[in-house]
């Protein structure tokens, strides 16, 4: 039984070998015909893949040979485009040279045409040449032949009669040169003054100043006739304190609301009115309050006077001021000269000096300058001898100014020689400042009153009709009567009368006289 079962199992172990046998041999044919099946099949594709590749590479080769053949053809003809561009230029340049060369030849031609006319009118010119030779050789055979009978006539001999005709001529030019300065000159007085009206109208105008300045005053207001005592005080011991400690003169009397204030010095008077001014208003009027007043009154003028002198040096334009200058600038303030403020004219005159010296190519700041402190010594005349232009030119030394300020001073009321030019600006820019209207006045009566002296002088001549005193009297213009005075003894007259007024008159500037002297004769048609 065991036997049997191990001859069984041998039995089944060797059906399983060969069952694995058959199969793996099974397996294996199956394998190889799978594998020459797999490779059928990749050879297949393979040549499908070389034929694929065989047709896009020959199509790869046509497109290339195309675009070659494209690219070629471009090239070609782009080739072909610069050859005709080129055959066109060149053409074109041989057309061109075709017509320069025919201009050439026509431009010969006419340099040919011309040096054959030139050439005969060189022949022309030569004969014309022979002809007025022979024709100047006669001419002068004829003079030599008149000469020769003239100094026979005559009587002369060719040297005298040489003499004789430069000495005519000499006086004969003489007299034409005479005329012709003259005439010159007068041409150039014309000019010169044509040019210096325009100058001076061209300066006033462009200063357009204040015509009327203002003038200082010496008057204080009261609010009652009731403070005048307590001005006064008790047996005059208020008003005479204050006069003492101020140095001017209080005057108090029967006028309504007002008190008089009197002194030489315009600053003390300004600083006495002001101290008044301040004493009514405070209503505490005794002499420890008057000092006190004043003094305080005193500190404030110097500190307005130095104010007033900044604002006249920078409104003129002026740098580098003596600090003394600059006090004494401010001091003009209260300096009128006919009611004139010394210190605007003074201001005025430096706008006008500046601008005319600017007309003329000059410096206009030293102008200027000069005009600012022409009138600089108004403002300490009374503390120093002399008068206001010598006592100007004094401090504007002493405080380092130059020599052409120095000289404006001393000289633009012509009291020395001129040496500069600057001073005759100023002189003319102080006329003008002076004579513009408005800028002085006096009072009615006084204007009036010599009006009436002007006219009255002119009219006690014999012969003179009417006489009228015109521009602010400037000006008198006299009518005489025709029958009693004629031209030449109206020229007399009229000297006369100015040389009258000159003796007789006190004014300021120069009085024009006018002498009319007129002749109607009238009819009437019937």
């Amino acid at each position: 039984m065991g036997n049997a079962i191990t001859a069984v199992l041998a039995v089944s172990e060797t059906v399983t070998a060969i069952s694995a046998a058959l199969a793996l041999i099974v397996g294996l044919g199956i394998g190889l015909v799978i594998e020459r099946i797999s490779r059928g099949a990749a050879y297949q594709r393979r040549d499908e893949i070389i034929e694929q590749a065989r047709q896009e590479a020959e199509n790869v080769k046509k497109s290339q040979e195309l675009e070659a053949k494209e690219e070629l053809i471009g090239r070609r003809e782009a080739v072909e485009k610069e050859l005709n561009s080129a055959r066109e230029e060149q053409r074109e340049q041989e057309r061109r040279l075709d017509r320069r060369e025919t201009t050439l030849g026509e431009l010969q031609q006419d340099i040919n045409k011309k040096e054959r006319m030139i050439e005969g009118v060189q022949t022309k010119l030569a004969d014309r040449q022979k002809q007025m030779d022979a024709r100047e050789a006669e001419l002068e055979q004829v003079l030599r032949e008149e000469r020769d009978q003239l100094f026979q006539i005559s009587g002369l001999s060719p040297e005298a009669a040489q003499d004789k005709l430069l000495t005519q001529l000499r006086v004969e030019l003489k007299n034409e040169t005479g005329a012709v300065i003259l005439k010159h000159n007068q041409e150039l007085k014309e000019t010169c003054d044509k040019l210096a009206r325009e100058a001076v109208g061209m300066a006033v105008q462009r200063c357009a100043a204040s015509h009327a300045s203002e003038t200082t005053v010496s008057t204080v207001d009261i609010p009652n006739d009731d403070m005048k005592g307590r001005i006064i005080g008790r047996e005059g011991r208020n008003i005479r304190a204050f006069e003492k400690i101020t140095g001017v003169d209080v005057i108090v009397d029967d006028t309504p609301g007002v008190v008089i204030v009197s002194a030489f010095d315009t600053v003390r008077r300004e600083i006495a009115r002001l101290s008044l001014t301040k004493l009514i208003q405070d209503g505490r009027i005794h002499p420890s309050r008057i000092e006190e007043i004043v003094n305080e009154t005193e500190k404030e003028m110097d500190e307005h006077i130095r104010t007033l002198g900044n604002e006249a040096i920078q409104e003129a334009g002026i740098v580098d001021v003596h600090e003394k200058l600059i006090m004494l600038m401010g001091r003009l303030n209260f300096r009128v000269s006919y009611s004139q403020n010394v210190r605007r004219h003074s201001i005025e005159v430096a706008y006008l000096t500046g601008l005319l010296a600017e007309s003329l190519g000059l410096d206009g700041t030293l102008a200027r300058r000069c005009g600012f402190f022409h009138d600089i010594g108004k403002a300490a005349d009374h503390e120093m001898e002399g008068g206001h232009p010598a006592v100007g030119a004094e401090l504007l030394k002493r405080y380092g100014e130059g020599p052409e300020v120095v000289h404006a001073a001393f000289g633009h009321h012509d009291d020395i020689r001129v040496d500069h030019i600057y001073t005759v600006l100023v002189a003319s820019a102080d006329a003008i400042s002076a004579a513009r209207p408005g800028a002085r006045r006096e009072t009615l009566e006084k204007y009036v009153r010599r009006l009436e002296e002007l006219e009255a002088l002119a009219c006690g001549f014999p012969g003179v009709d009417h006489a009228y005193a015109v521009q602010a009297g400037r000006e008198v213009r006299c009518v005489v009567d025709a029958k009693q005075v004629n031209d030449r003894e109206a020229a007399k007259m009229c000297r006369d009368i100015a040389k009258g007024i000159e003796q007789a008159l006190t004014y300021p500037g120069e009085i024009k006289v006018t002498v009319l002297r007129e002749t109607r004769t009238i009819q009437y048609a019937k």
